[in-house]
Order: structure tokens, then sequence, then C-alpha cells
């Protein structure tokens, strides 16, 4: 099932870092080298704290705010989380969920993935969706079935309507922050697998339209091979986002 969208989405995940201030002087760098670059979408996911001096900056502008992770209950005894329609009112539109770092680190499993992903769509957010096998997984040979079962139990329960809202990230663990790359061809047959998950579950013409991003330590140097995948639809950047001039060559390579 081939796939060349015409557009793309280029989302920046600074994890934990930049400061309030920080993140100012960078949003104001990223701005001034990718202003007029319309062919494809931009976001910027930013720590919490970030948020508000971010969304106020980006208002009305090309460039759209993601937040890292939200909470699947609306309100309630859960310090040090956040709920989904908090992050609209301080104007998110975006949020990752499922990252790799947040399986690894924090106890994220695919339930609470689920659960996340549905707690944001009901909002009106837009979700970022993370997969990816682990090194171990590849070495075993077992990345189609890892990747098919992450994807099936993130969407569980997710609307055909709902869907299009919604992103996937293939990001093999074992390229997260290690400067490893899955080769074209890899991350284009994963995200191949992806695209049929999506169309067995809701026909192909839907699965065509969705949006499948590459974010495994995609740069400045490897984007435009990456991006010339026809199922690949954009990426989910690390490193390279902090990096003014390396994330507006990745949007730039997304346009070509």
């Amino acid at each position: 099932m081939g796939n060349r969208r015409k557009r793309t989405v280029i989302a920046g995940n600074w994890k934990m870092n930049m400061t309030p201030a920080q993140a100012k002087e960078l949003v104001s760098q990223i701005y001034s080298k990718v202003k007029g670059r319309k062919a494809c979408d931009i976001v910027v996911c930013v720590p919490f704290v970030d948020i508000p001096v971010v969304a106020s900056m980006v208002k009305g502008s090309i460039i759209k705010v993601g937040a890292q992770n939200v909470h699947y209950e609306k309100s309630g005894a859960f310090t040090g989380e956040i709920s989904a329609d908090m992050l609209k009112e301080c104007g998110v539109q975006y949020v990752i969920v499922g990252h790799s770092e947040r399986r690894q680190y924090f106890g994220e499993t695919d339930k609470t993935v689920n659960l996340r992903t549905l707690a944001a769509l009901e909002a009106g957010l837009r979700v970022i969706v993370c997969v990816g096998e682990t090194l171990a997984d590849r070495e075993s040979d077992i990345t189609r079935e890892v990747v098919a079962r992450q994807t099936k139990l993130a969407l569980e329960n997710v609307t055909a309507e709902q869907m299009k809202n919604v992103i996937i990230a293939y990001e093999p663990v074992w390229a997260i922050g290690t400067g490893k790359t899955a080769t074209n061809e890899q991350a284009n047959e994963v995200c191949g697998i992806i695209r049929q998950v999506v169309a067995d579950k809701y026909g192909k013409v839907l699965a065509k339209s969705t949006v499948i991003q590459y974010g495994g330590s995609m740069n400045a140097k490897n984007a435009e091979g990456l991006l010339s995948m026809n199922h690949i639809d954009g990426g989910l950047i690390g490193g390279a986002s902090l990096k003014p001039d390396d994330f507006a060559a990745i949007v730039l390579a997304a346009q070509e």
C-alpha cells in the first residue's frame, strides 16, 4: 500500500530542556528560519513550564505548540500530572503519548498509552502516539509483532473520526539518543507495517491519510532520504529540534 502525502508533519520533542527564557529565545530563532514554510505542519513539543510563553509566541503562526505527556483523568489526586483540558486551555494543540522514555523510565504501558490517547482525543487535541521496538526485539526478529501490537493497543476504542487527529510516530528505541538511525528502507518497512495495521482496523482510505512519522534520530543530514520514503510522512525530532539551523533544514527537507 504505497503512500506519498503532499503534506508532512515535523514535530520537535525538546524533552527536559529549555527554561522559559531559553524557550523564548529558541522559538524566536526557529521561527525566523521557518517562516513562510507552509508546505508542512511544524510543531514544538515543549516542557510544561514552557507552554505559556511558547503558546503566546507562536499564536497565529505556522508553528503549533505541543506537550510531551498528558494524564488520562480529567482531574483528581494525581500529584505532578497534567490533564488534557489543562493543556488545551494553555494553548496546546498536540501532545506526545507513549514515548519510549516514558515507557522505559516512568512505567508507561500499552494500556496507559491507550487511556492517555483517548483522553487527549476527547479534549480535542491531536495526538502523536509513539511505538517502536528495542534492540533486543530487532535482534530477535520480532519487530513486526512488537510494533503491530503496540499500534493496535494504542488505538483500542479510537474511532475512525478520531483517527483524523492521530499521528503515529515510529521510534525504534535503539535509535533514540544513540546517534544510530534505521536505514531509509528499514524505517519505511516498519512505517508500512503500522499503516497496514491502521488499514486492517479502519480501511485503506483512512490508512493512506494517516500521518506516520519516523522518530529515531532524524537530523539535518538524513532527513531528506528518510522523508523520501513512501510511508514516512514526517519526523518526531529529538536533539536536532534544539538546534534552529538543523530543525529548519529538516522542515525544508519535508517540503522537497
